[in-house]
């Protein structure tokens, strides 16, 4: 039975970069980290890669966790940093926030860069922007009511 969506992970070139962002700026929290060296099989067996080694930070915020890898072996192809979000692949990664104009203001204020300013769906507020990696983030303002909130009611 499946019960719901444990982590969404992300591969980054730079580790440090993509956790301080995740962590300093979007107030998540670290679980732990792991690093693996070449020559564990049951690694090589999960990810489908040989000789493969890595180092992973687990953060958490609310109830959803993001895993951040940053690949030793074998050498990971470039990402493209604009990728359209209509790219097969993630497209993005929703983080639920209450005022998302003070959100808005405050991560373009840090340097993080948006699509377009909030937008009014319905009775959503969404927006979306990009971490240093060029990742998706999508920040969302729902009322508790709604379908789409995480939060009690």
């Amino acid at each position: 039975m499946i019960h719901g969506i444990n982590h969404v992970a992300i591969s980054t070139e730079n580790l440090e970069r993509l956790v301080s962002f995740y962590v300093n700026l979007l107030g998540f929290e670290e679980v732990f980290k792991l690093n693996w060296e070449v020559g564990d099989e049951k690694l090589d067996s999960i990810t489908g890669l040989k000789d493969s080694s890595a180092r992973i930070v687990m953060l958490k915020c609310g109830n959803a966790c993001v895993e951040i890898f940053e690949y030793i072996t074998p050498t990971p192809k470039s990402s493209d940093q604009g990728r359209p979000v209509c790219d097969h692949g993630i497209t993005h990664i929703c983080l639920q926030v209450t005022d998302l104009q003070s959100e808005h203001e405050r991560l373009s204020r840090a340097g993080m860069n948006f699509h377009c300013s909030p937008q009014e769906v319905g009775d959503l507020g969404v927006t979306y922007g990009r971490d240093p990696d060029g990742n998706v983030i999508e920040l969302l303002e729902a009322p508790a009511d709604s379908n789409f909130s995480i939060l009690a009611a």
